[in-house]
Order: C-alpha cells, then structure tokens, then sequence
C-alpha cells in the first residue's frame, strides 16, 4: 500500500486516542483543518492493521449529504493510496469495502436504521447535524471506537455538554493553520473573510483594525472568519432571538397557556409549541416536531402530547386541516394575519423574557433563524427557513399574550 498519509494533529490524534483505548474523539476546527481527511485516513489506517472484517458506520445528516462531501473525498484518498475506488464506477453507493472490511454511509434523517446498525467503528461528519437520538443510538451499538468532526457553527449544542466532558473521550481543535497541504484557493478564500488587520489578531477586540482589502471587497464576514477560518464557537450574526434561556421543564405555576401550531406536510415539520405567560416571562416548549402528510396523523400526534384543553392556534393558510382538526376534536382556530403581522409578532415574542424547554430541533432554530441581508445589509424581514418552531409561537402570542 502506498503511504500517502497526511501526516496531521487530527490523524495523529485519532491514532493515539484509538491506542490509549479511549472511547472515542470529538476533532472541533475551522474549514479545511484536515478532520475530513485525517478521518478517511483513520479509515485506512485501521483496515490495514486488522485481518478481522471490520465494519464501519459514517453518519451525516442525510444520506443525500454524503453526495456533495463525503463521495469526492473518499475518491481521492483512494486513488492516492492506490485502492479499488468505486467512486469512478457508480454515482450511488450506500456501501463498499476496503478489502475485506464494510464502509457504510448513514443518513440521520432516518432514525429507524440505527436501532439496528451495529458497527465496530463509528464516525459522525458534521455531527453537529446529528440528532442526539440518532447519536445515543448509534454510539449504543459501537463496539470498538467512535469519533466525531464538525465546525463550530453554533454555540449550544448537546455534544459540548454530554460528550466531550467525559473522561473516556479525547478533545482536540485544529484550524486551516495546522494544514500543511492547503491549496493557495482554499487558503484565499478563508482568509478572505478576516474582518480585523492580521498582525491586529493579538490585540483586544476593540483595539483591532479592519482589514483594508476584505473590507473594500465586501467578504470580510466575522462570523464566517471565526467559526472556519479559527475554529471557535460562535452564534450567526443577525440572528432574530438571540437572548434565550433554556429550561429543562415547563413551569407548572403558570397564570395563562396556550398552543400555538404551524403545518408541515412532506418536506417540511409541523411544529406544536405549548406557550404560557407568567408576567414579562414567556415560556415554550416544542412538543411536535416532524412531517405530517394529514389531519388524522397530526391529530393523533396532538392528541397523545396535549395533557389539557388549551386553545390551539394555527395557521390560517390551511383551513382544510383546521376544520378536520376540529371536526376530529381538536378545536383549533386560525389566526388573523394581517400586514406586518410577521413582524409584530417577533416583536411581542422578543418584549417578553424568553424561557424555552431544552429541544434540539427548537435551540437549531433558534441558532439559525436570521433576519434577511440585502448587500450585506440586513432589513427588516425574516429568512424563510428555521422557522416552523418560531412560526408556531408567535401563532399564539399574537392570539393570546398580546401586550
């Protein structure tokens, strides 16, 4: 075999950690810091030292996701070393071998494989798109060793707080700066978005200048520079709620409560938030969140998490659903939109004291729901996505706790 390795923190760390007999590794950096490589590698690495039929579970978001990263890279890495690369061969693969040992790639969006996906080895890309169900699934059925990459692109996320405390698992950031073999292009481009002078990185925030060329161009960008060119961890820029507690459980001792409910058919959730009011205190909580192809199945869904008989307050582009909704049972009503009602209602959300119930799916939202940029200059609308979440909540803030 040729050793073509990238001789690199992140190999060398997965390397030694796998040695040591950790659990696993958690690889934290910026843009083209080698994790994708260096984990590939690992890949290799392991099939050439084990006779025994090995096999290995790589997880990412989607299946489809592996289609844009996952599928060139695994190309080239087995073309350097010289091994078969069904890559050339078949724009499809959901598996295939290096040698006698089992590579298999994993969408997260489909909980149900992993009950059933035991692996020796387990690599999680991009995990931070990784539902913890998902995840506490798959790490059940690893039997070896685990690893997991990502950049930083958020600040709250249940792999900081659950996994990489533990003491059977190794930590390790890296950056663009601790590869050696980046291209001039992809060096250019991150270094494109420093907002600050280079030789000003030591200095207080305050005390730094901006950077003539990136700024004249319009691609300096602070997010984008601290999260893939340093590999810290760092909420978006222009985010809509940024000031938001999480709770572990909905308060019992509340004075009004409510639900508020957005649909989602095939591709995207419908969201059901139960919302009370205690004072300036606005509290949430995301009890439904996944497609809903009919009124019988969110019905159901409703049914088996709504305790009470709180009003429901949804959508008014559905009346089809409201009026099955209610037929069924479940009294819901459509909420009165109006001009700038989208607005308004972030405004009423943002005038309370925010206290939200700990939910993946509600904090990815909350960390991704920015207002609209124009030229870099952002204006007074909401992107369409990251949404549902927030769409239900001001559903019945707007009907029910309005000032």
């Amino acid at each position: 075999m040729k050793q073509k390795r990238l001789i690199s923190k992140n190999l060398s760390f997965l390397i030694n950690s796998f040695n040591d007999d950790l659990a696993g590794v958690v690889l934290e950096g910026s843009s083209r810091s080698t994790k994708t490589y260096s984990s590939i590698d690992f890949i290799i690495h392991i099939c050439s030292i084990f006779d025994e039929p090995l096999i290995f579970n790589i997880v990412k978001e989607t299946y489809n996701s592996f289609k844009t990263t996952l599928y060139d890279d695994f190309s080239k890495r087995l073309s350097t070393y010289g091994l078969d690369n069904p890559f050339t061969r078949s724009k499809e693969i959901h598996s295939f071998k290096i040698w006698n040992h089992q590579i298999n790639f994993l969408g997260a969006d489909d909980e149900a494989k992993f009950h059933g996906a035991s692996c020796d080895f387990l690599w999680a890309n991009e995990g931070l798109d990784v539902s913890k169900e998902v995840w506490d699934q798959a790490e059940m059925r690893c039997r070896r060793f685990f690893w997991i990459d990502y950049n930083p692109k958020v600040t709250i996320h249940y792999i900081y707080d659950t996994i990489i405390p533990r003491k059977d698992v190794g930590f390790l950031i890296t950056t663009f700066l601790d590869n050696p073999y980046i291209s001039k292009s992809e060096l250019r481009k991150i270094l494109s978005y420093e907002p600050t002078h280079p030789e000003d990185r030591h200095l207080p925030e305050g005390k730094r200048r901006p950077h003539p060329t990136n700024i004249k161009e319009g691609t300096a960008d602070d997010y984008m520079w601290n999260v893939y060119g340093l590999g810290k961890r760092m909420a978006r820029t222009g985010l809509i709620y940024r000031n938001v507690t999480w709770i572990d459980s909905f308060p019992d001792d509340i004075e009004e409560i409510g639900y508020g409910l957005d649909f989602g058919y095939t591709n995207h959730p419908s969201a059901f938030v139960k919302a009370g009011r205690n004072g300036n205190n606005l509290y949430l909580e995301l009890l439904i969140y996944e497609s809903t192809e009919n009124p019988t199945i969110l019905g159901n869904l409703i049914r088996h998490v709504r305790k009470d008989n709180f009003p429901i307050w949804a959508d008014s582009a559905d009346p089809l659903f409201i009026s099955e909704l209610t037929q069924s049972g479940i009294t819901t009503y459509a909420i009165k939109k109006f001009p700038g009602s989208v607005n308004y209602g972030i405004g009423l959300i943002k005038s309370y004291n925010l206290h939200i119930v700990k939910n993946r799916n509600f904090q990815r939202e909350q960390e991704n729901y920015q207002w609209k940029t124009i030229n870099g200059i952002a204006v007074d609308e909401p992107v369409k996505a990251f949404d549902d979440a927030w769409d239900a909540s001001r559903y019945i803030v707007l009907a029910k706790f309005r000032r």
